[in-house]
């Protein structure tokens, strides 16, 4: 029941908040955090502490130092240079450690069957904590999403939307990455989302549509893992993937 309940969490959260990183073109982003977080763990690894806590603090301090830098020069450059480096560290620290551990490669690639209940605890205050910010914060973080010049002009600081909302992402981070994986979160956080923002044209419509696809995507991929005994990622990737192709096809056959 805990993998059910987890992967419930997993796919609403990321559904939600995938919603924004496609209005925000965050997805690189998205992307890159994920990857940052796998370097924490290693580090945690190495020096005998939890994966997952080393894993959400990398998370987070990854998370700032994207937007940080990335405030004073190329964004894009700066967060694939913070990508190669800690996926390149965290390579480096599982060397000194003297093997890979299947702590650290289950959150590489998602383990769905080992969700503890303080785990599943830790998840759910995580998932709460960016689905509340996100919910709080939604007025200011669609203008600047969509109209971010606008939004400026009205009085939003889209600097510190865009801080707020990359915490946001750290921390559905560091619930999502122990079930489905840091190598294809993003693909949850995009494809579904994507999909929806295709087929509907009001936000709130494309948040609850985006849910639902993510949710089916969730429970299938679980589904076919505990069947196949396969990493639930490769699922994930597959199922995200079809849904956006379907739903491109769909949005293409509507306008025409």
């Amino acid at each position: 029941m805990n993998t059910w309940y987890a992967s419930t969490i997993v796919a609403l959260s990321a559904g939600i908040i995938g919603v924004f990183v496609v209005l925000r073109g965050d997805s690189f982003l998205a992307h890159a955090i994920p990857h940052g977080s796998f370097a924490g763990a290693a580090v945690a690894v190495t020096i005998g502490l939890s994966p997952v806590t080393g894993m959400g603090i990398a998370a987070l301090l990854s998370a700032l130092a994207m937007h940080f830098l990335g405030r004073k020069g190329r964004r894009d450059a700066v967060i694939a240079l913070l990508l190669v480096f800690l996926l390149a560290g965290g390579a480096f620290m599982l060397s000194l450690s003297g093997d890979y551990s299947n702590e650290v490669y289950a959150l590489l690639f998602g383990q769905v069957l080992a969700v503890t209940d303080s785990d599943l605890l830790t998840m759910s205050i995580l998932a709460i904590v960016a689905v509340t910010l996100v919910l709080c914060m939604i007025r200011p973080l669609l203008a600047s999403s969509i109209m971010p010049e606008q939004a400026s002009v009205q009085g939003v600081n889209n600097n510190l939307i865009a801080l707020l909302f990359t915490i946001v992402i750290a921390c559905v981070t560091t619930a999502s990455v122990p079930i489905v994986g840091a190598m294809l979160l993003f693909s949850l956080l995009v494809a579904p989302p994507a999909a929806a923002c295709a087929l509907a044209h009001n936000p709130i419509h494309a948040i609850m549509l985006s849910s639902i696809f993510a949710l089916c995507c969730m429970w299938l991929s679980v589904a076919l893992s505990v069947l196949t005994d396969l990493p639930i990622g490769f699922f994930v990737a597959t199922s995200s993937a079809c849904v956006y192709a379907v739903a491109k096809v769909i949005a293409h056959i509507w306008k025409h």
